[in-house]
């Protein structure tokens, strides 16, 4: 698409071409094609995110509306459109509040093993015998590169996701901003977002971030990011080691926490409207294989609503 003029006309057409990139990223067809050109007409300027961020704002004021339609939101078949209708644009501004959060997974370089030695798909784990005295254990959406050290060491990169360590040779394991050297050692690393967590389960492991070094005992999490990183703290390894045991344990964390976990293992996603709701504290044990019931047990547990949509997405308010 072209930027579009100056003046009302020029600000009409960059409207209607937000909700339009709505509709197609959340239509359940879009292609790793689309999330580029989508890419792209976000970066030609401010006015075009802050036009996108306005379509999803307008979710806010039409969503009961948009939760009475029946009918899913038609397809779109041009980008743009030249004109919405009134139900075309309801339906479509239910995919504005999902829009944010699910654009993000089309664009490339967030594509499950895209650009990476080793991966996992959504709800998968794996085991890599990386080398000799060395096993990599990958949770859900983990994407790892090799980075060859010599000298003996081997390297890694965790690029996103979560890995446990087992160490019994000298290993690298580059993750955001820092690195960490083992050998010796079961550790778990963690990288979701801007955020890395870092936990030691035997024997110690070297954590360096931002010229800054220590020596991370057993029993010790810390987490970091590029500002900088916090200082040891114990953990509950029955929470934080769950996921090897197919379990997802909370202990008093928000629902809103909750869900945003549980949307890293299970297909489509599940979207929080209703910020109260979010703030209430949980206590549970989820099997991984009772993942797709999760949004029920909210239903009766919290008394919410809960609106199911093509494409896996669940609404819960």
């Amino acid at each position: 698409m072209t930027a579009p003029d100056s003046g009302t006309a020029g600000q009409t057409r960059l409207e209607e071409e937000a909700r339009a990139w709505l509709l197609r990223l959340t239509s359940g067809r879009a292609t790793t094609r689309d999330a580029e050109a989508f890419r792209l007409w976000c970066a030609q300027s401010e006015r075009h995110s802050a036009a996108f961020t306005r379509a999803r704002a307008l979710w806010q004021a039409l969503a009961p509306a948009a939760l009475a339609l029946q009918q899913p939101a038609p397809l779109v078949a041009s980008l743009p459109p030249r004109r919405f209708g009134r139900r075309a644009f309801l339906g479509g501004a239910i995919a504005a509040s999902l829009a944010v959060v699910m654009a993000r997974p089309w664009l490339p370089d967030a594509l499950p093993g895209m650009g990476a030695d080793y991966s996992t798909a959504v709800g998968e784990q794996r085991r890599v015998d990386f080398a000799e005295g060395l096993t990599l254990e990958l949770n859900t959406r983990t994407r790892i590169n090799r980075r060859p050290l010599g000298g003996g060491v081997a390297g890694i990169e965790l690029l996103e996701g979560e890995v446990e360590v087992l160490a019994k040779a000298p290993i690298r394991v580059v993750a955001g901003a820092g690195t960490l050297d083992a050998a010796g050692a079961r550790f778990n690393v963690r990288a979701v977002g801007e955020a890395i967590c870092v936990t030691c389960l035997e024997g110690s492991l070297a954590v360096e971030v931002r010229g800054r070094s220590l020596l991370l005992p057993p029993g010790r999490q810390l987490t970091y990011d590029a500002g900088g990183r916090s200082e040891p703290i114990a953990f509950d390894p029955a929470v934080v080691m769950a996921w090897r045991q197919q379990l997802l344990v909370f202990d008093d964390a928000p629902l809103a926490t909750v869900i945003d976990e549980i949307n890293r293992y299970r297909p489509g996603m599940i979207l929080l409207v209703n910020q109260e709701l979010g703030r209430r504290k949980v206590q549970a044990r989820f099997r991984l294989d009772q993942l797709a019931e999760v949004a029920a047990l909210i239903r009766d547990a919290y008394d919410a609503t809960v609106t199911e949509l093509p494409g896996g997405v669940v609404l819960v308010s």
